[in-house]
């Protein structure tokens, strides 16, 4: 399994093989595998237990929680605490910060009182009271006020340090109360601020879910809306483009970190955002049991009225366009809506259609067999600059996606629990396409398909020998790293589907939904 998880490049998880942890990391980073024996975990166990005795009473009283003990994700989501995460932060003392470090997908600090911004050193800075504070108070001169100093890049891909490297690193420090006379504040907020970047991989779609919209919505739902977002690397497109689900996580104007100098003073902060799995909402880790199922609902909120706006428009064009043709016999347009209220009794297939790598060179004879099978069918071309609601309400009122393994395969996110997803999985991508999408699918409520192509299938099969390892063992292919994967499986294959084979599913799909 250790293997399957080098596949591909911005990847990291944990696993437990017998009594031997594994850590398998992305072969780009440079990092080691590390393998740690049973005698060595009970040595450090005995330790800390022995720690404990001696340091308790000032563990227990510091604002500073650590977590000394930990457990493997059973959602594979990586190494998290033995406490929901949502809670390792929860009792902040105020004039304080707590920095939640125990999770291999994200950091996250919390600072509660008087937090002030300054984009300009590219810092946060909590000032408290120094009166308690015998140490401190010694101090000041030679530490230029700061009681307490952490650095944090705020994005959720912490183990890729090839990535991470791009993200801006906040400055997070505390400071006495005598220092806040140099920084006065221009705008005062009464309601928290989340601190997060769209710097990393955003532009690609099935990060900017699974690393930046899903994240924040369980970093921030529990505010209600009362919450400021303060974004590093701002980009004015990426608000536009999720501005529908912006507006139900919060009611305050977005803050461009880098851009507004004024000095930004809020109540509280979190710096960082949570993050749990691929593509889904751990509700076990939340406070308030929210679910994936949820969030679904928060779309569905988000992005109805801009549909039923749609649907208006589409209505205003069709009434001019019938007094255009009112020289139709009443009898034609009886026939003409006769067929088509027929044609909308069959359960509709969405086909997600790439132009680049992983094309179907057969849709058009896919679309056929589709529509032999008892579907009606729409082909989909989503653009990058394509709205999303556009995309949402098409996905929503259909029963059934097909589409190639690719960021595309997000979009699983818009189907209505109990529809079916069916993913085609190209040569060298069945790890990847199980668990960035299929797995996550099955969270949601979908009945997911998975069809392995068979290497006829592939326009690989066309270029090597038969017995080339690149179709026959694709993950020999794959151990050689991320840029073999890329290049190989990824960038230049495309599909054939043995449609008498693939008839099968849309089989499997059809009794689903009608039996």
């Amino acid at each position: 399994m250790c293997k399957k998880m080098m596949h591909y490049k911005r990847y990291q998880n944990w696993n437990r093989k017998g009594d031997v942890f594994v850590v398998c990391v992305d072969e780009e980073t440079g990092y080691n595998h590390k393998r740690v024996k049973p005698k060595l975990f009970y040595l450090i166990f005995l330790c800390l237990v022995s720690f404990s005795f001696f340091v308790a009473p000032q563990f227990f009283t510091s604002p500073h929680k650590f977590s000394l003990l930990y457990s493997v994700s059973s959602q594979g989501g990586g190494l998290i605490s033995n406490k929901s995460d949502f809670n390792a932060c929860s009792s902040v003392f105020n004039g304080s910060i707590c920095c939640e470090r125990s999770s291999i997908r994200s950091d996250v600090c919390v600072m509660k009182g008087d937090v002030r911004t300054d984009s300009a050193s590219i810092r946060i800075t909590l000032y408290r009271n120094n009166d308690n504070n015998e140490y401190a108070l010694r101090n000041l001169d030679e530490n230029d006020g700061v009681l307490r100093h952490e650095k944090i890049r705020p994005y959720t891909r912490k183990w890729e340090k090839s990535v991470m490297d791009t993200v801006d690193e906040l400055d997070l420090v505390v400071k006495g109360e005598h220092s806040r006379i140099h920084q006065k504040c221009d705008v005062k907020h009464d309601v928290p601020a989340v601190f997060f970047s769209t710097g990393g991989y955003t532009g690609n779609l099935y990060h900017e879910f699974n690393d930046g919209i899903l994240p924040v919505y369980i970093t921030s739902q529990h505010f209600n809306k009362k919450v400021v977002f303060v974004i590093l690397e701002y980009h004015a497109w990426w608000i536009m483009k999720y501005e529908n689900i912006l507006s139900h996580l919060t009611e305050y104007p977005i803050i461009d970190f880098s851009s507004d100098k004024r000095t930004h003073c809020f109540p509280e902060a979190i710096v960082g955002l949570r993050i749990h799995d691929e593509l889904t909402v751990n509700s076990s880790l939340m406070g308030n049991n929210k679910s994936i199922s949820n969030f679904r609902e928060l779309l569905d909120r988000a992005y109805w009225p801009r549909i039923r706006s749609l649907i208006q428009d589409e209505e205003r064009e069709a009434g001019i366009n019938m007094e255009k043709h009112v020289s139709l016999s009443s009898f034609e347009t009886k026939v003409v809506t006769a067929e088509e209220k027929q044609a909308l009794k069959k359960p509709k297939v969405v086909i997600i259609s790439r132009n680049d790598s992983r094309a179907i060179m057969n849709e058009d004879s896919l679309v056929k067999l589709i529509e032999d099978v008892g579907f009606r069918v729409e082909v989909l071309r989503p653009q990058r600059t394509t709205e999303l609601a556009r995309i949402y309400r098409v996905l929503n009122s259909s029963d059934v996606m097909i589409g190639v393994h690719g960021a595309a395969m997000t979009h699983f996110l818009f189907m209505r629990p109990g529809s079916v997803f069916i993913q085609i999985i190209p040569l060298g991508t069945d790890w990847a396409a199980s668990t960035y999408y299929g797995e996550p699918a099955m969270k949601l409520g979908l009945k997911y398909i998975g069809y392995k192509i068979l290497p006829k299938e592939s326009s690989l099969y066309d270029e090597y020998d038969k017995n080339d390892p690149v179709l026959t063992d694709p993950n020999s292919v794959n151990d050689r790293g991320w840029e073999f994967t890329k290049k190989i499986y990824l960038d230049r294959q495309n599909v054939r589907l043995n449609l008498g084979r693939f008839r099968k599913r849309l089989l499997r799909a059809y009794y689903h939904l009608c039996c």
